[in-house]
């Protein structure tokens, strides 16, 4: 999952630093991360994982760091926030 968020980072974060040179615990916003650069990464995010991240969970310490995505990704696939209903896309069979 952490190569594939770094994937997702380095095409649509347009981070300041190159992704390669991050921890999976540096702050993103340190390294660039704006407003509209995650809300690029949270569709990238959807998209890519087949989730919908709940509006309770989208604040700043989500997108804080590689580790803060994970954890939040975790916790939305296991129904863990936001309801049973929330873990997946509806409709996700659908193109």
């Amino acid at each position: 999952m952490k190569a594939d968020l770094r994937r997702i980072l380095s095409e649509t974060a347009c981070l300041d630093v190159p992704i390669e040179t991050l921890s999976d615990s540096d702050d993103l916003y340190a390294a660039g991360l704006s407003s509209l650069g995650s809300v690029r990464v949270m569709m990238a995010i959807e998209e890519e994982f087949d989730i919908e991240i709940p509006g309770e969970l989208i604040t700043p310490d989500f997108f804080r760091s590689i580790d803060s995505l994970v954890n939040t990704i975790g916790q939305v696939r296991a129904g863990e926030v936001g309801g049973a209903e929330a873990t997946t896309r509806p409709c996700a069979d659908k193109p």
